[in-house]
């Protein structure tokens, strides 16, 4: 699939235009705050682009970030600006046509910024400990719609989990199906190429996303996929995509169910455009000071990690009350005596 992958992006999409999918998002779509950094980056590295989601989590001055998957740089471009001349980005992509407009105007934007802090590797993902990195280098690694087209999901993740700092987090939007993908589908070059054919099973995802010592991926957003290609929607008949982004926190101590040790936390409202409140994800919404109770891996998530100073924490993991309550797990035994007195079943 490699082979097919690098023609799909090298030699037949000329422009993010060509996608025979809704991927990618559109200009409207875009958070204000994005469109002035993406007005900054050239005009034919923004044309190659063809993620589905945004991946630039909160909180990157300073911060030593790893795109995976970066095609032109349109994301490195815009990363290095977050992270500013005190951070690092690079982006590591497998093909060269795609580098070669990333590195073509590596010093037109360093004059846009004022600093050069970006650098592109050739290589694959599936591999990223060939690369020479460093293992615990990195505190962001991000990837747009890249993860699907690997053929070696599980590695990828593995690779990640090492080049990652205790506390750093793997945030990335990907395109994953609501069942698993029917051989003709994942053998299918445009299919695979439009990131159809090698999407996976949302839950087959989680499990490897475990398996890899992610505990407890968090969804942030997600949104349906439309096939706009007449024929590609007739070869994936009712098969229903998402363009979804998650976060996976490095952090050895994560339960992989949500716990409750009676812990709290209050959000001083000091994140950078997040004055009013916070969302660590899709279902923790945060108001700035409201004591908010959470589980013992929501209470880790922002203790540990790079958030940790824009909180006040209250609680410890003295005691423990069970699955917390909401996170759509259930005690399993029947309630109740029963109506059975003896010993035997």
């Amino acid at each position: 699939m490699h082979k097919s992958v690098k023609e799909y992006y090298g030699e037949i999409l000329k422009s993010s235009d060509d996608l025979k999918t809704s991927a990618c998002c559109d200009s409207s779509a875009l958070p204000d705050w994005l469109k002035p950094l993406l007005a900054r980056i050239h005009p034919e590295v923004l044309s190659r682009y063809y993620g589905c989601g945004l991946v630039a989590p909160e909180l990157l001055t300073g911060c030593t970030v790893l795109d995976l998957g970066c095609g032109a740089g349109r994301d490195v471009y815009a990363l290095s600006q977050l992270t500013g001349s005190s951070g690092k980005v690079v982006g590591v992509d497998m093909t060269k046509e795609q580098l070669d407009v990333a590195n073509k105007y590596k010093q037109y934007h360093t004059e846009q910024f004022g600093y050069d802090n970006v650098e592109f590797l050739m290589g694959y993902i599936e591999n990223l400990g060939e690369l020479g990195l460093g293992n615990e280098t990195f505190d962001v690694i991000v990837s747009n719609c890249v993860i699907n087209l690997s053929p070696d999901k599980e590695a990828v993740l593995k690779g990640v989990y090492s080049l990652l700092k205790e506390g750093g987090e793997l945030y990335f939007s990907d395109v994953y199906a609501d069942r698993r993908i029917p051989q003709h589908v994942r053998d299918d070059k445009v299919l695979y190429g439009e990131c159809l054919g090698g999407a996976l099973y949302w839950n087959d995802f989680l499990s490897l996303a475990v398996k890899a010592v992610f505990s407890d991926p968090r969804l942030v957003t997600s949104r349906e996929l439309e096939i706009t290609d007449e024929k590609l929607k007739e070869k994936t008949g009712n098969i229903k995509f998402y363009s979804a982004t998650y976060r996976l926190f490095k952090l050895k101590k994560l339960e992989c169910s949500c716990e409750d040790y009676g812990q709290a936390l209050v959000y001083k409202g000091t994140i950078p455009g997040h004055s009013h409140s916070f969302s660590l994800d899709n279902h923790h919404k945060i108001d700035t000071g409201r004591i908010f109770p959470v589980c013992g891996n929501t209470f880790l998530m922002l203790k540990e990690s790079r958030f940790a100073s824009h909180f006040d924490f209250l609680g410890n993991f003295e005691h423990h009350y069970g699955v917390f309550p909401g996170c759509g797990y259930e005690v399993p035994f029947e309630s109740g005596a029963g109506s059975n007195t003896g010993s035997c079943c």
